[in-house]
């Protein structure tokens, strides 16, 4: 079935426009086994066909653990929330925010920068639809990590006045459109975190590359397909005319030495098709050789289920690569998409700055500054969605702040991650059920 026939979208439009349905999350228990089991296999309808084994790994991934279930599952998560919050503004949301994905990444200039990593869900829809699902992943994951709830309060609570004050300063100087975060202008929990990550090029890529053969090292995650590189060649040649890549990459051909396929990456993207093809690099030495990394791309868990949602996608790897041009400034500047096989592909740098921070490490303190500071991150990338990136017409952070009531909004975001949370582990508790039940088995033998 494809996504457009989705009675979930039909659905979402009768509650935008005001009617009153029973939503998939007030079904009886029975009903709603079944509903979160037939949404796990549509939604795996792609991968089961190509990698049905990854998708085996992912559910045990899933089994072993509530933050990586919702990880794994947004596609449930939003049909819960289908065609809600129609009277809040409009933004391109990430589609896809909790606590680990925010991390170090590439900027333009060579240097790390910190920000959302991950854009696979990105899609128009309320603002609040990030902003929940932020709060969600909070809350499981401090509650997975055994903090109390008053805790888990407090620590919502700064990522609900990160993203707020952040908000207010953008509706003052307007600084959005260039401003990054990077070692210079940095809380101390992110500074420590970007410096980290300025690791040896040479000595990270040994770890992945037979520098002299120019060749990647197998390993249990890296397969060589060396036999490939003239087929990722051509994807390569077509990726550089079809991307306004700049001179920032340095690059005077972008020579493919070899091709690997990449295993176990991601929790939401297990069992999706992910290549490292290495690139010669823009001087003699082998040393400064580049890895770009291919994803497979798929269509966002927000089709068709936010309110007013009527845009047809052409090419889920550009949507991609248009949502990270809106919320990064000076991001990754190999940036892309492509087309291998016959389907989309993101192509990104895979980087020795690459860098996410060990929420296990975080003490109350420390869960409270790094959820202050991904709320102002997730404002940042909210308050691009604007005429500074072309999207849209006046400021996006002023729409935003007029339609919250700041003396309750810390306290509902609380609330609904709270009766949100405890939905989701109901559903992991059935899903671990069906699992051991052998539910899933018939589809991924």
């Amino acid at each position: 079935m494809d996504r457009g026939d989705d009675p979930f979208a039909v659905f979402a439009a009768r509650v935008a426009a005001g009617e009153l349905l029973v939503p998939p999350h007030h079904l009886t228990p029975h009903d709603r086994r079944r509903h979160a089991r037939r949404t796990l296999m549509f939604d795996h309808r792609m991968r089961l066909k190509n990698r049905p084994e990854a998708v085996q790994a992912k559910f045990e991934a899933m089994a072993a653990s509530v933050v990586r279930f919702f990880r794994g599952t947004a596609l449930l998560y939003y049909r819960d929330l289908a065609g809600t919050d129609a009277d809040m503004p409009i933004v391109l949301c990430l589609g896809d925010v909790h606590p680990e994905n925010f991390g170090v990444m590439p900027g333009v200039d060579g240097t790390p920068v910190f920000g959302p990593n991950d854009f696979d869900e990105a899609h128009f829809a309320p603002f609040t639809y990030d902003v929940k699902r932020g709060a969600v992943g909070f809350e499981l994951a401090m509650k997975e990590a055994g903090l109390k709830k008053n805790h888990r309060l407090r620590v919502i609570e700064a990522f609900a006045r990160g993203y707020v004050d952040a908000l207010k300063e953008f509706s003052i100087d307007d600084r959005e459109a260039d401003l990054s975060m990077r070692i210079d202008n940095s809380p101390p929990i992110v500074r420590e975190l970007l410096e980290r990550s300025m690791k040896e090029r040479s000595a990270w890529l040994a770890k992945i590359v037979n520098i002299e053969r120019g060749t990647f090292l197998p390993t249990d995650e890296i397969v060589p397909m060396s036999s490939r590189v003239e087929d990722f060649q051509k994807a390569i040649d077509l990726y550089r005319k079809q991307n306004e890549l700049g001179a920032a990459t340095r690059m005077t051909s972008f020579q493919v030495k070899d091709v690997a396929l990449k295993k176990g990456s991601g929790t939401a993207s297990l069992g999706l098709e992910r290549y490292f093809v290495l690139i010669d690099g823009p001087t003699d030495s082998p040393t400064d050789d580049v890895i770009l990394e291919m994803k497979q791309a798929r269509p966002s868990a927000i089709t068709g289920l936010a309110p007013g949602d009527t845009a047809a996608i052409k090419n889920e790897a550009k949507r991609v690569v248009d949502a990270h041009r809106v919320h990064v400034a000076g991001g990754d500047p190999y940036y892309g998409y492509a087309e291998l096989d016959g389907r989309p592909y993101l192509v990104r740098e895979r980087s020795p700055l690459k860098n996410s921070l060990d929420i296990e490490d975080l003490d109350l303190d420390g869960w409270c500054e790094y959820a202050e500071v991904c709320g102002r991150v997730l404002a940042l990338a909210h308050a691009r969605c604007d005429a500074d990136a072309g999207i849209r017409s006046g400021d996006a952070e002023r729409a935003i702040l007029e339609s919250i009531d700041e003396t309750v909004f810390a306290s509902d975001l609380a609330e609904f991650a709270r009766a949100a949370g405890k939905r989701i582990r109901k559903d992991w508790k059935i899903f671990k059920e069906d699992f051991r039940r052998g539910a899933f088995a018939c589809a991924v033998q």
